[in-house]
């Protein structure tokens, strides 16, 4: 099990990380600002590993926090329609880009099923400076090698 692990993140890191859209640019972000990103998303992700709604939750967006109302509804939705972000078996931070004038953490994910996929998780910079997700994205990409 551990060797299985081993390789899936292996080809998750193996996988090109140059832009892959046309209105995608390299984010100019300062380190500070993507140090702070990477561990909103990955607090978020551990959050749902350990089944901890509201923790969850509070890393998400006013606007999204708006959409769902509460902790236990947002968690509802992401075990039914994100597993890979609810219970990814390999996580793998990618590129920080720009796309469509808005910055994504690109993170290359193993569902439950062993299928790899390409998460991009809009972030969005609150008036205090702190970062929330303001939406994930899942793609099948020819970023992920399967």
């Amino acid at each position: 099990m551990r060797a299985l692990a081993v390789l899936l993140v292996s080809l998750l890191l193996a996988a090109p990380t140059a832009p892959a859209r046309a209105d995608e640019a390299t984010s100019t972000l300062a380190a500070p600002d993507r140090d702070a990103i990477h561990g909103v998303v990955q607090s978020q992700l551990d959050a749902f590993r350990a089944d901890d709604a509201g923790s969850a939750f509070s890393y998400a967006s006013p606007g999204i926090q708006g959409m769902f109302g509460d902790a236990a509804h947002f968690m509802a939705m992401v075990k039914t329609g994100y597993p890979m972000v609810y219970r990814p078996r390999a996580i793998a931070f990618g590129d920080l880009v720009e796309i469509d004038g808005r910055t994504v953490q690109k993170v290359r994910l193993v569902g439950p099923d062993g299928r790899p996929t390409l998460a991009l998780y809009y972030m969005e910079r609150q008036p205090d400076g702190t970062w929330k997700v303001d939406g994930c994205q899942l793609t099948e990409s020819d970023e992920v090698g399967a």
